[in-house]
């Protein structure tokens, strides 16, 4: 009768590190992004509303709005159509329209176009820049608080 035995020889840090790796749970899938505006939306009775949240696009989102006639007439409202589709909530806001999204100031506008490109082509909201002062690079991330707040 013969008999074989195995010995395995002690893992090493990094072996063991990448063991471990092969077993951790993937992250879930994020599909909901919270922001703050730059200015806010002002509703009808004056109150602003800084804080949202953006869900991720799908297929229909970006193709439905093809159809739309005020896109056919004026390809620069595809944004605005297509920013409606996505945010679900500006402040107490849960309600979005277009009409909602025209209402924003331009810098939150612009703000939301960009967001929009972050979370979908990129999946992140983190954007590298650099200090004016010491010109040292770092992330900040756009989903973050309010400018000054950590």
């Amino acid at each position: 009768m013969r008999r074989t035995v195995q010995f395995q020889a002690p893992e090493r840090g990094a072996e063991r590190e990448s063991r471990h790796a092969e077993t951790r749970q993937p992250e879930p899938l994020r599909t909901e992004f919270g922001f703050e505006l730059p200015r806010g939306y002002v509703d009808e009775s004056g109150t602003v509303h800084r804080s949202g949240v953006m869900r991720l696009a799908t297929a229909r989102d970006e193709l439905v709005p093809l159809r739309d006639d005020r896109v056919r007439e004026n390809s620069a409202y595809l944004s605005v159509v297509l920013i409606s589709r996505v945010v679900t909530r500006i402040g107490t806001v849960e309600e979005i329209h277009p009409g909602v999204i025209e209402d924003l100031f331009a810098s939150d506008l612009a703000f939301l176009q960009d967001f929009y490109r972050r979370i979908n082509a990129e999946g992140h909201t983190r954007a590298a820049v650099n200090c004016p002062s010491c010109h040292e690079e770092f992330t900040v991330d756009l989903a973050g608080g309010r400018l000054g707040e950590s």
